[in-house]
């Protein structure tokens, strides 16, 4: 399927299924609307896969990995070589995301996207090789990516969600591993939102006053240099972007058309998924935030999408780890309404 004919498949989630919801959930025994968001998670479930008493049963956290030219300008506290280690690391249950999926109940599938290294015939643990590019351009020179470059990346992602989704899983979560990561999605969030680069620019992994400078410049650079179509999300995408994230608006898109659930995890997931909106605004639907995130640009995307973010942890690792944790949260407001009696099954008497 061609990406103009999936991204005409998705829909707005079916509103039928939402009022069926919310009278069940209004018929709990309970005050109306006590459970607070809880509620709201159940109801957005049901209408997404259109199943009154829908279930969650397999669970999955994408950790799409890539590398960052733009890292040669100093921007990130630790070197390009942390990103093939840390796939090492994910692939051998050793990271953050290994141990919050375990335990949410979801796999984690690591996904070569960009990496610029070779892992040979690595196998195993959730690996997949998907490799694109080796590591994007340097953004502050030129564009990072070519557009049929990042085409390929958003497809990918594409592929991903149409694979697993039929291999049965019900939830996706979104991560990323990339040293210097945060400089594309900080210059993404200041071209699709118009604000200025200080004010939506963080420290990343934790860089030092002058190394927050120097990304503040680097970043105008590249803004400067690719002149970047804000109105065409796929020209930002290839000239400031970068694989993983384009590989997280392809999944979004994807999960979409699949009626699938996304949730996405923080700064760079949600700069992938402001790329997915702005393909498609009907992806937001079938999104939840995970969580608000340290980086301070955070808030900005999540604003110009219209998410509200489900906890407030002030974390910044990625990887999917907040992904995780909000699936417990959100599979909770479901289980509540699966599982909790009505007053007449229960024979509570209801509110007079």
């Amino acid at each position: 399927m061609d990406f103009n004919t999936i991204l005409q498949s998705i829909e707005n989630t079916n509103g039928k299924f939402a009022e069926q919801a919310q009278a069940r959930l209004d018929n709990l025994t309970k005050p109306q609307g006590s459970l607070g968001r809880l509620e709201e998670f159940a109801k957005q479930l049901v209408a997404i896969a259109e199943n009154e008493m829908h279930e969650i049963d397999k669970k999955v956290v994408f950790t799409f990995a890539g590398d960052h030219g733009v890292a040669e300008a100093g921007v990130s506290a630790f070197p390009k070589e942390v990103t093939p280690q840390m796939v090492l690391n994910f692939v051998n249950g050793g990271a953050g995301i290994n141990v919050l999926a375990k335990h949410a109940g979801a796999d984690v599938v690591v996904v070569d996207i960009g990496v610029d290294y070779d892992f040979g015939d690595l196998r195993g643990n959730g690996f997949v090789s998907r490799k694109v590019v080796r590591g994007t351009r340097n953004m502050q020179k030129g564009p990072a990516m070519t557009r049929e470059e990042a085409e390929k990346c958003i497809q990918v992602g594409i592929d991903l969600a149409n694979e697993y989704a039929k291999k049965g899983y019900r939830i996706f979560g979104t991560g990323e591993m990339g040293i210097a990561n945060t400089t594309p999605s900080s210059a993404i969030t200041a071209v699709l939102t118009g604000l200025p680069v200080e004010d939506i620019t963080g420290r990343g992994t934790g860089i030092s006053d002058e190394a927050w400078s120097n990304k503040v410049r680097v970043i105008k650079d590249s803004i400067s240099v690719n002149n970047p179509d804000s109105s065409d999300p796929v020209d930002v995408l290839s000239r400031i972007g970068g694989s993983e994230i384009a590989g997280i608006a392809g999944l979004i898109i994807g999960a979409s058309a699949n009626k699938i659930p996304v949730v996405v995890d923080g700064f760079i997931s949600t700069a992938g998924a402001l790329i997915a909106y702005l393909i498609e605004p009907k992806t937001k639907d079938y999104m939840f935030a995970a969580h608000m995130s340290q980086e301070i640009g955070h808030k900005s995307i999540l604003e110009k999408i219209g998410l509200r973010p489900i906890l407030d942890l002030d974390m910044r690792l990625g990887e999917g780890t907040g992904a995780a944790l909000a699936m417990l949260v959100i599979e909770a407001g479901l289980k509540i309404y699966r599982e909790m009696a009505t007053f007449a099954e229960a024979e509570v008497s209801s509110k007079e």
